[in-house]
């Protein structure tokens, strides 16, 4: 007899939760998750962000966030709030090592096969040997003062003294952001605009650190877009691909690490630039840092929240319900049954986007069972819907797939 799948809460009352645990540990080999650490461990659902800061911007309590959305049609921002304050940029600052290896490159814009392989990495999926490789041959900081200089940065600065070969310590704002893309659509010679874009364009959802970097923007919003995004701080795993694959702690300060006078290289960031829409119509750059201690997971799902809320001419937003999710390692899979069919893992707590569900194979994880699974139409596959967060083993919300 299938038993009904009760309140995710559940498993932080009673003995439930001894109950609970140690079939996690038995369930684990079996779906690739373990049950949360606590009733906290499961976000709410969609909602639940602080009143309005700006015309549109709603950002999540504990967030600090820049933000700078330009319509290119009108000519105009469409949401500033703190636009011109300095965050670490993480790996945002890869847009100007490409742009610096490419300037005076020639007629021609001929790129050395080596460098083209390394530019698309670093673009695409946020490859940090590439940057390094960049970074330190083509003059560290000084790579942060010619660009300053070429595009008319007034928020931009390279890292702090004592910190010079961390090139994530450049100091960037959502405004410097909109003027560095501003200027690889409408002055850049083309083929360097079509080579940056053509990679952002082409973004992986799985970094070459292993963490899903298709939040924010890539998450907001349909296709047309293009991003770079940024993540520095000390996560939890911010799991991506297949079960197995182990991602690297994101960048952050040491033991140690002097303070900068005016920016915070200590509290987790997460970042989203680019643009949306077709022909490039906005550009959206939101930069934001969390409380010590918040999750890749909640930090994406935040992310995610602030920039659904922004008003950004030109973008569609997906079909589908979003939900919370709990568990670690989730995979999500090719089809709704458990077998060698992993395609990727959900960041611990992430909030996912919900199209449609059906029945398949029945999972347990004690005291839970369930036969139905949810389809998450921007990873491409299912999991379970006992890992979504809500009461009910159907969803009440969410229509059939293919009825």
């Amino acid at each position: 007899m299938r038993r009904t799948t009760a309140p995710r809460s559940a498993t932080g009352r009673g003995p439930g939760r001894l109950l609970a645990a140690l079939a996690a540990l038995f369930s684990l080999a079996f779906t690739g998750a373990a049950l949360p650490q606590s009733a906290a461990a499961a976000p709410e659902r969609a909602g639940g962000t602080s009143p309005a800061a700006g015309p549109d911007a709603q950002v999540p309590a504990g967030v600090t966030a820049g933000i700078a959305v330009f319509d290119r049609q009108t000519g105009g921002f469409t949401e500033q709030l703190n636009a011109g304050a300095q965050f670490r940029s993480a790996s945002i600052v890869k847009l100007l090592l490409a742009l610096d290896f490419l300037w005076n490159r020639g007629p021609d814009y001929a790129v050395p096969a080596a460098d083209r392989t390394r530019l698309s990495a670093m673009l695409r999926s946020s490859d940090d040997g590439a940057a390094g490789h960049y970074w330190s041959t083509y003059g560290g900081s000084a790579i942060v003062h010619r660009m300053t200089a070429r595009l008319g940065l007034t928020d931009t600065a390279p890292p702090p003294a004592g910190r010079e070969g961390y090139w994530g310590y450049t100091a960037m704002s959502a405004r410097d952001t909109v003027r560095v893309y501003r200027y690889l659509l409408d002055t850049a010679p083309a083929p360097v605009r079509d080579l940056v874009m053509g990679h952002l364009r082409q973004s992986t959802r799985c970094a070459s650190d292993a963490f899903d970097q298709h939040f924010g923007i890539a998450a907001a919003f349909d296709r047309p877009w293009a991003v770079k995004q940024g993540w520095s701080g000390r996560y939890a795993a911010g799991t991506c691909g297949p079960a197995g694959a182990s991602p690297a702690p994101a960048d952050g300060p040491g033991p140690g690490a002097p303070a900068a006078a005016d920016v915070d290289l200590a509290r987790p960031a997460l970042h989203t630039t680019g643009t949306v829409g077709a022909g490039d119509r906005s550009i959206v750059a939101v930069f934001t840092l969390h409380p010590d201690g918040t999750s890749y997971g909640r930090a994406f799902t935040d992310l995610g929240r602030l920039t659904r809320s922004l008003d950004v001419p030109g973008g569609t937003a997906p079909s589908g319900t979003w939900y919370g999710t709990w568990g670690s390692g989730v995979n999500v899979r090719s089809e709704p049954f458990i077998a060698d069919n992993s395609t990727t893992r959900l960041p611990a707590g992430v909030e996912v986007l919900v199209g449609c569900q059906r029945k398949g194979q029945v999972v347990s994880v004690p005291p839970y069972t369930n036969d139905w699974w949810a389809y998450l139409p921007q990873y491409g596959g299912y999991v379970s819907n006992i890992y979504i967060s809500h009461p009910d083993d159907r969803l009440p919300d969410v229509p059939l797939c293919g009825g």
